[in-house]
């Protein structure tokens, strides 16, 4: 490994350091879940500490009754995934890899008989990795609006209400 190498490699490993929570709180999960565990796990590989190197997957489910259709349409800065119509229980999904410089950020439109929502559904971010089990983040359209799968605590997490109307 070359000297400049190693320098950004401890750059690396010093960010990751300086931005961790504390571990002396950590958060619980703010939803109805199987347990109470905290939020906080130790990474068990080399692309959880470097999450660069992790495939990531992003899924949207059309958790909805009454046989309601998703419209869903996702988006990154260099990436639009078109727009879609989900039939109830169906899913839309894609993977990636986070750029060199972590900005990497997806957001998603969705929409269903009279109500929508907007919202980011991938960015660097600890407790979005650690929920995502370091590599699927899965959201799920319900009725009352988006939930995100936590993956440690098996259970879903209350992401954004439903806006009334159309956009």
């Amino acid at each position: 490994m070359n000297e400049k190498s190693q320098k950004l490699g401890a750059k690396r490993k010093k960010k990751s350091h300086d931005n961790e929570p504390n571990h002396q709180n950590p958060p619980t999960c703010s939803c109805f879940c199987n347990s109470n565990k905290p939020h906080l796990v130790s990474p068990s590989s080399k692309s959880e500490v470097f999450p660069e190197f992790t495939k990531w997957h992003v899924y949207v489910v059309n958790g909805l009754n009454d046989n309601q259709t998703l419209l869903v349409h996702c988006n990154s800065k260099e990436d639009d995934l078109g727009i879609q119509n989900l039939s109830q229980g169906a899913n839309t999904t894609w993977s990636f890899r986070t750029n060199f410089v972590h900005s990497t950020l997806f957001g998603c439109y969705m929409s269903k008989a009279n109500a929508h929502a907007a919202l980011k559904v991938f960015w660097q971010d600890i407790y979005l990795f650690q929920k995502c089990n370091w590599k699927n983040c899965i959201y799920i359209a319900k009725d009352d609006g988006v939930y995100i799968k936590d993956f440690p605590n098996d259970c879903d997490v209350f992401a954004k209400k439903w806006e009334d109307g159309r956009r």
